[in-house]
């Protein structure tokens, strides 16, 4: 019995160097790739965990993720198409998208290195936690104004109390999600939400405002690492080349959606701080929806917010200040006029909708198009900006067909379906 085990000691000693310089295992490859993909490796400087189960698990994948392909990550790309299964539903398209880009991220991430002396590699985490901005923050359990001051968000720009209790009780990557406390946040809790809102709050935003309380943001499945998930759509621009019943039914429910961010329940104006197509997109029933809301700001209008922070002082300046790529900062909330969205979405989105073209086929009002003319010019006064865009959207609503393609709208009424206006 000694003489076999001792063969068998001495063939793992022989076969042991050989074992440890073999290549990993291919699962190891994968589950490697997939972490840096994802950021893990980066966390708690990251959005979150909430949904890695799903992605280990398959359950989450890249359109073209069927194994560790080098070639995936080394793109600059900021977002992704993939597939989210589970038991409940078969597979449904979503986008799985960075904060930012990869290439602004490792900029980002050299950036802290760089602030605290370290060269361009150091550990992230350690030189976020010691700034005296988070240091604040864990010795608080309220989100203050003061502590979110200097950042370049736009809904940040003059916070309301009432705006930041919102954040918390809204934010998804904690246990105990619903108190506007954050007695229950942990330290890296209180960095992962420090870190989303200086890089990209859009997120948050899906969080704060879903869709299904009636906003007109599509849904958020959670984020792992620096990757954060939500619902798939079509973009806008596919609808370009449309016919002008289906272009005019796009026009004004962007228009609605407009409206109804000025002007809702909750007292908070969501306000457009610049717009393009990219912005939106279109879900097989023709109901349009923001896919991006990084450029949205925010003011409450039942609580004053802080003040503007155009003479910041130093204190307010710091690493987290430019976290996003860029320091520019959004222009005061106390210049953000009435109609600033309206004149961005007819300059940037409108015009590709409808307009001149479509004129001398007499199926769209001259009228109609003067009136967009109006809408985007920042020049003409808000009293004037306004009628005309109320002016276009009537003139929008009697374009819009009722047919099986405008599904959102559609009521069953007996044997025939009958379309359900929305004002």
């Amino acid at each position: 019995m000694a003489g076999i085990l001792l063969v068998a000691w001495t063939m793992y000693l022989i076969l042991a160097p050989s074992t440890s310089n073999a290549s990993p295992a291919p699962q190891n490859k994968s589950h490697d790739f997939r972490r840096k993909l994802l950021g893990l490796d980066k966390c708690n400087a990251c959005i979150g965990t909430s949904i890695c189960k799903k992605f280990f698990k398959d359950e989450i994948r890249f359109a073209r993720w069927m194994s560790a392909q080098p070639n995936l990550s080394s793109e600059d790309l900021q977002s992704y198409e993939g597939n989210y299964s589970d038991n409940t539903a078969g597979l449904r398209p979503v986008v799985l998208s960075h904060l930012m880009s990869p290439l602004l991220h490792e900029i980002s991430d050299n950036s802290i290195c760089t602030s605290a002396d370290k060269g361009k590699s150091c550990s992230i985490e350690a030189i976020l936690r010691a700034t005296p901005r988070f240091q604040s923050w864990v010795r608080s359990n309220l989100l203050l104004p003061s502590m979110v001051k200097g950042l370049a968000t736009p809904m940040l720009r003059c916070p309301s109390q009432r705006l930041l209790d919102r954040i918390v009780r809204r934010y998804f990557e904690v246990i105990d999600v619903g108190s506007m406390q954050m007695k229950h946040f942990t330290e890296k809790d209180k960095l992962r939400l420090l870190y989303t809102l200086a890089v990209n709050q859009q997120p948050l935003i899906l969080q704060m405002f879903p869709g299904t309380e009636g906003w007109p943001f599509l849904r958020y499945h959670g984020s792992c690492g620096r990757m954060m998930v939500w619902a798939g759509s079509r973009p806008l621009r596919s609808m370009f080349s449309s016919p002008l019943e289906r272009r005019a039914d796009i026009a004004y429910q962007l228009i609605h959606i407009t409206q109804s961010l000025r002007s809702n329940s909750l007292q908070f104006n969501l306000y457009y701080t610049s717009v393009s197509e990219d912005m939106f997109g279109t879900l097989d029933d023709s109901r349009v929806f923001i896919i991006d809301t990084s450029t949205i700001g925010i003011i409450d209008l039942q609580e004053a917010g802080s003040p503007p922070d155009e003479d910041l002082q130093s204190e307010y300046i710091d690493v987290f200040s430019c976290l996003s790529g860029s320091c520019a900062r959004p222009p005061p909330c106390k210049t953000v006029r009435a109609v600033q969205s309206f004149i961005l979405l007819c300059k940037h989105v409108l015009h590709n909708l409808i307009g001149p073209n479509d004129a001398p086929s007499a199926q769209l009002p001259k009228a109609a198009v003067r009136e967009l003319a109006i809408c985007a010019d920042q020049s003409q006064t808000d009293q004037r900006i306004i009628c005309a865009v109320q002016a276009l959207k009537d003139t929008l609503r009697s374009l819009r067909p009722c047919s099986a393609l405008y599904g959102y709208r559609l009521l069953p009424v007996g044997d025939v379906c009958a379309c359900m206006p929305i004002n």
